[in-house]
């Protein structure tokens, strides 16, 4: 569940980034939490699912 939401993120981001999207500050926000999801999944090293 969380890898696909983080995959989920990072696509949208990719996406928008392409498409030269004017909300820059919500697509790096989607980034940004992506990273922080994907940090915090390989601190704990919980399989959360």
């Amino acid at each position: 569940m969380l890898w696909s939401l983080i995959g989920i993120l990072i696509v949208i981001w990719v996406i928008a980034f392409l498409a030269k999207a004017t909300a820059g500050g919500l697509i790096h926000l989607l980034l940004i939490v992506a990273v922080i999801m994907l940090a915090y999944r390989l601190i704990t090293g919980r399989n959360i699912t």
